[in-house]
C-alpha cells in the first residue's frame, strides 16, 4: 500500500518535474470551472468545489496508488451529495463524508480494492447514465434561464416543473449557454491538449460582463468567492447522527472507490502501467477525511480530469499535487474574477460532462450485450433516475452477482473496464 509518490521520486528529474509542471498547471484550469460548476449543482456554493479540488484532489495526488491521478469533485457525486443535503442538511453531507473517508480508510486496510472486479459491469454503465440524465435534466433550467421556484429534486416532478416554467425561457440566457456549448465542443475538437474550457468559460463571461448582460452570475446569486481555505472543523457526531448518516456514507464510500478505481485503470492503458488499488482505496478515505475538515464535498479519482493529465504530458503524482497547488493559487490571487462566470455557461458545461458521462459511443456494444446484461443496465439506470441511487446500486449488484454465480462465472477477468 505504499504511495506511488514514494516510489516515483528517487529517481525524479528535472525534466519530469517541468511535464509535470506543464500537466498541472493545464489540469487545474480545467478543474476550475468545473469544480465550482460540480458544486453548484451539488446545492452548495461554489467555494465548496474548490475546496475539495484543493484539499481532496492534493491527499489523493500524495498518498493514492496511481501515477497520473488526479482527484476532486466529480459529476457522478452531484445526486448523492444533493439528496444528502436537501435530506440531512450540509452539516449531513459534512459527517456522512467524513464517515465515507472512515470506511475507505478501513477498505484499504483491509486490501478490499481488488473487489472492484466483483462489482459488474452493466451496474456501473447503467447507474453512470443514469446520474448523466440527472445532472443534464438539473441544468435545463439554468440552461435555459427559466424563472420561477427552485426545481424539485426528483426526476418526474422536475421535468412537469421544468415544462410549467416554459413561459419563462429568457432569450438572452439561453443564447449565452447555447454558444457556451458551442465554444466548449469546437475547443474539445480543435485543440483537445488545450484547456478550452477555462477559455470558453473566461471568454463567455466577459462577453456577458462587458456587455451588461442581464443574465445570473456567481457573484450575483452566490456573493464573492472567498479568497482562501477555511479552518477545519470537526462536525457535531452523536450515535444516532451517525446511525441516520450510515446509509449515506456507504454510497459516498462505494462510489468513490468505484471512480476512483476505474479512473486509475483507464489511466494504467493510456500510460501502459499499473496501479496499487489498495493505496489508491486508502488515499480515497484519508482525502474525503481531509475535505469533509475543511467543509468540502466527497473527492474521488476523476477520470477526464486524469485523462488530461496524461494528455499533457503528466508522469507522476507530482502533477496532481501542483494541479492542487495552483487551484489554491488561482482561489488566494483571483477569487473575484470567478464571480464574473455566467450560469448558463457553468449549465452548458456540466450538460457536456453529463453527455461524455454517458458514453454514447459505447450505447451501440452494450445493445449487442448478453440479454441479462442489458436487462441489469436498463434496470439500474431506471433505478436511479427514477428511485434512488442506493436502491440502484444495491438492487443492481445483487442480481448482478446473482447471474454470475448461476454462470459460475465469477472471476476477475470478465471485468472490462469502461472508458469513461
Amino acid at each position: 500500500m505504499k504511495p506511488k509518490l514514494l516510489s516515483t521520486l528517487p529517481t525524479y528529474t528535472r525534466a519530469q518535474f517541468t511535464a509535470d509542471l506543464f500537466a498541472g498547471i493545464t489540469v487545474a484550469m480545467v478543474a476550475l470551472p468545473l469544480s465550482i460548476a460540480i458544486a453548484i449543482a451539488s446545492g452548495t456554493d461554489p467555494a465548496k468545489g474548490l475546496v475539495t479540488a484543493i484539499i481532496g484532489g492534493f491527499l489523493i495526488s500524495l498518498l493514492g496508488g496511481s501515477r497520473v491521478q488526479i482527484g476532486g469533485p466529480t459529476g457522478a457525486f452531484i445526486v448523492v451529495v444533493y439528496g444528502v443535503i436537501a435530506t440531512h442538511g450540509y452539516d449531513g453531507l459534512v459527517l456522512a463524508t467524513l464517515m465515507a473517508g472512515a470506511i475507505l480508510v478501513v477498505a484499504g486496510l483491509l486490501r478490499a480494492g481488488n473487489l472492484i472486479a466483483l462489482v459488474p459491469e452493466a451496474v456501473v454503465n447503467g447507474f453512470t447514465i443514469g446520474i448523466a440524465i440527472i445532472i443534464a435534466s438539473s441544468q435545463l433550467k439554468d440552461f435555459l434561464g427559466l424563472g420561477g421556484a427552485p426545481m424539485p429534486a426528483e426526476f418526474i416532478p422536475k421535468l412537469q416543473a421544468l415544462w410549467a416554467a416554459r413561459g419563462s425561457l429568457a432569450p438572452l440566457a439561453f443564447g449565452t449557454g447555447l454558444a457556451a456549448l458551442i465554444l466548449i465542443i469546437a475547443m474539445r475538437r480543435l485543440f483537445p491538449r488545450f484547456p478550452g474550457l477555462i477559455v470558453a468559460m473566461a471568454v463567455i463571461s466577459a462577453i456577458a460582463a462587458f456587455g451588461h448582460l442581464p443574465v445570473d452570475t456567481i457573484a450575483s446569486r452566490f456573493g464573492e468567492l472567498p479568497a482562501g481555505l477555511p479552518m477545519p472543523v470537526l462536525p457535531s457526531i452523536t450515535w444516532a447522527r451517525l446511525v441516520e448518516l450510515l446509509p449515506s456514507a456507504l454510497v459516498i464510500a462505494f462510489l468513490a472507490a468505484i471512480e476512483s478505481l476505474l479512473s486509475a485503470m483507464v489511466a494504467d492503458r493510456m500510460i501502459e502501467g499499473s496501479h496499487r488499488p489498495n493505496a489508491e482505496v486508502l488515499a480515497q478515505g484519508w482525502a474525503n477525511i481531509g475535505s469533509a475538515l475543511f467543509g468540502g464535498l466527497p473527492a474521488t479519482g476523476a477520470i477526464a480530469r486524469t485523462a488530461t493529465n496524461v494528455r499533457a504530458g503528466g508522469t507522476t503524482p507530482v502533477a496532481g499535487l501542483v494541479h492542487a497547488l495552483t487551484i489554491l493559487l488561482v482561489m488566494l490571487a483571483a477569487a473575484p474574477l470567478a464571480g464574473y462566470l455566467v450560469m448558463p455557461a457553468l449549465a452548458a458545461l456540466l450538460l457536456t460532462t453529463a453527455w461524455n458521462m454517458s458514453e454514447p459511443h459505447k450505447w451501440r456494444s452494450y445493445w449487442a450485450s448478453p440479454i441479462e446484461d442489458r436487462i441489469l443496465l436498463l434496470l439500474t439506470l431506471a433505478l436511479t433516475v427514477l428511485a434512488d441511487l442506493t436502491v440502484a446500486i444495491g438492487v443492481g449488484v445483487v442480481l448482478g452477482l446473482a447471474l454470475k454465480l448461476r454462470k459460475g462465472r465469477i472471476a476477475a477477468a470478465d471485468w472490462h473496464t469502461p472508458d469513461r
